[in-house]
């Protein structure tokens, strides 16, 4: 009788609260990010991932998004396994995480098809390694979704990612990234 009473009791204290605390999140499941790393190389050294899961509170701007490691496909299967075996190690590391904030972002300020211009600040973390990454952001609202997307550059010295010398001409030290999420309101 007590269990009971205390999960009544629980639950109308969630229903009085939640409204009060509840925010508007954004998410999705099948964002994209693509790099491009390619040196000298005849062969370009670039892949996509199109399995990206990302939230975004649109209360105070704050985004996270993880990449599955395996998830990102190369035109040359031998490049996919050496990315994941020999300089992502995605046994041991199988995510890469980004944390941050677009600076001066306001939900107001998202009519349908307008284009919010924002500095996006945040946490990239790829093989344990943790980096801060600092990118403009375009945002825009449309048939009920938000589109985010955003272009910054990396050095794999960062992220504890060696190139060896026989492919380092083939490999630039410079990976361009892209990211583009495509969110629709959380229920």
């Amino acid at each position: 009788m007590i269990k009971n009473m205390l999960f009544s009791i629980s639950t109308l204290l969630l229903l009085w609260v939640y409204p009060v605390v509840s925010q508007e999140k954004y998410v999705t499941k099948s964002g994209e990010i693509k790099f491009e790393a390619s040196g000298t190389s005849i062969e370009p050294v670039k892949a996509k991932n199109e399995g990206v899961s990302a939230i975004l509170n649109t209360e105070n701007g704050t985004l996270a998004v993880l990449a599955l490691v395996k998830g990102f496909r190369f035109r040359v299967a031998l490049m996919e396994e050496h990315f994941n075996e020999n300089y992502l190690e995605s046994q041991q590391y199988p995510k890469a995480t980004f944390k941050g904030k677009m600076l001066g972002f306001s939900k107001d300020a998202l009519g349908d098809g307008k284009v919010l211009e924002t500095m996006l600040k945040g946490q990239l973390t790829i093989k344990g390694k943790t980096k801060e990454v600092i990118s403009e952001a375009l945002v825009k609202y449309g048939n009920g979704k938000l589109f985010l997307q955003t272009e910054f550059a990396v050095n794999p010295e960062d992220f504890d990612i060696k190139i060896p010398k026989i492919v380092q001409n083939k490999i630039s030290n410079r990976i361009n990234i892209s990211v583009d999420l495509e969110l629709t309101k959380r229920k």
